[in-house]
């Protein structure tokens, strides 16, 4: 990635760094989240915005791309049903895929932000896109079976195809959904 950087034809600086976000203090003019707000623990989401706010310069902003997941009430007013089926695939989920990952709702999101001083200035849904996506992975990781039992096992295999297919019905449904938050300070 870094290459790729040192590649493009601007003054601008840009740099990759493989650190945590509790371990970075340096001011930057735009932080960029993919797939990480969900892993943190909603334990963590404040002091999260706390220092993306503090690193940030009046005009930074900040782009949170997350998995957000609906409260049990947002569920049943949104017509979902909580089924056995559900509850046992979100354990798996939470057990053997994502250990202590916690999808924020969107209104975790936009209350924690606002606290800290974020304005929210649009928030993008790629529910249908993400839907789509998994169906591709699994798709692909059909195609490759058995090279993929070659490289792990067959137990492995049934667990990921099972992981993507689950959660692409998840997001085709509407129990979650990826969400850009474009938060100016």
């Amino acid at each position: 990635m870094q290459k790729s950087f040192d590649e493009m034809d601007t003054p601008r600086d840009r740099r990759v760094l493989l650190a945590g976000w509790e371990q970075f203090n340096e001011p930057v003019d735009r932080i960029v989240s993919i797939g990480a707000f969900e892993h943190f623990g909603h334990d963590r989401h404040a002091d999260f915005f706390a220092r993306a706010h503090k690193i940030l310069p009046p005009d930074g902003v900040l782009l949170l791309h997350t998995i957000t997941g609906l409260t049990r009430q947002q569920m049943v007013d949104h017509g979902l049903p909580l089924t056995l089926w559900l509850a046992r695939f979100l354990k798996f989920i939470a057990t053997e895929i994502f250990p202590g990952g916690q999808p924020p709702t969107i209104e975790m999101v936009e209350e924690q932000s606002a606290k800290t001083g974020f304005t929210l200035t649009r928030r993008q849904s790629l529910q249908p896109h993400y839907a789509r996506t998994l169906d591709l992975w699994a798709e692909a990781l059909q195609e490759h079976k058995s090279e993929a039992i070659a490289i792990q096992s067959e137990e492995v295999y049934e667990r990921y195809m099972k992981y993507l297919t689950g959660c692409a019905k998840l997001f085709r449904v509407g129990y979650i959904d990826v969400n850009q938050f474009t938060l100016a300070k």
